[in-house]
């Protein structure tokens, strides 16, 4: 039996305030690759990066409509929707 995919649409804060909207299906890979410097381009040149903002999708259609309406908002917008992810959500997605 296959394993079912998750899908995140995640934000992250970058070291020089910037935010990063991206997709994944591994979040702490993604993550862990971002803060290594192999990441995206956009994030090698802002290291470290912080998670900020996490949404969990059903599908990888799903993710990318999402990250895509996401990176169309104003930064007003993004860091609105950062104040709605608990701390303590965020706090427990362990990057190793």
């Amino acid at each position: 039996m296959q394993k079912k995919s998750v899908w995140s649409v995640y934000l992250l804060r970058c070291a020089d305030q910037t935010l990063y909207t991206g997709m994944t299906n591994d979040l702490k890979k993604r993550i862990a690759c971002h803060n290594a410097g192999k990441g995206a381009k956009y994030t090698r040149a802002r290291l470290p990066v912080k998670l900020v903002y996490l949404e969990k999708m059903k599908n990888e259609s799903a993710a990318r409509k999402r990250e895509a309406a996401i990176k169309k908002l104003a930064r007003k917008e993004k860091l609105k929707l950062t104040k709605r992810s608990p701390r303590r959500f965020l706090d427990r997605v362990r990057i190793v």
